[in-house]
């Protein structure tokens, strides 16, 4: 599963511009992982309402996102430690989640 979520990050910021002059390689393979590991323990912490995790990440998405705003408030936060990155980066990535969490969680369940 995290695999699929890494995939997702790194498609969904791949060439974003305001990403991309800001950070290192290194350091973009480093912001997706750390994004990716809060996009999965976000969704591995809501209450599954007998979907499992994609339906808990339709339903927060849906309902305003309890689950989106708590991981956006700890995902840069985290980002913004570790990296230090600039508010611009952040904000980047803060509008993101919700389209991220959105193609990932309307993915057919296999």
């Amino acid at each position: 599963m995290f695999e699929e979520i890494l995939n997702e990050v790194k498609s969904q910021l791949a060439g974003h511009p305001d990403i991309a002059g800001a950070v290192t390689p290194e350091q973009e393979a480093a912001i997706h992982d750390e994004i990716a590991s809060h996009v999965s323990n976000a969704a591995a912490a809501a209450p599954a309402e007998g979907g499992g995790i994609l339906d808990t990440l339709k339903n927060a998405i849906g309902s305003g996102g309890a689950v989106t705003s708590a991981l956006e408030g700890g995902l840069i936060g985290s980002l913004t430690s570790k990296f230090g990155l600039p508010p611009a980066v952040t904000g980047a990535i803060a509008a993101a989640l919700p389209g991220l969490l959105q193609k990932f969680a309307n993915k057919p369940q296999e």
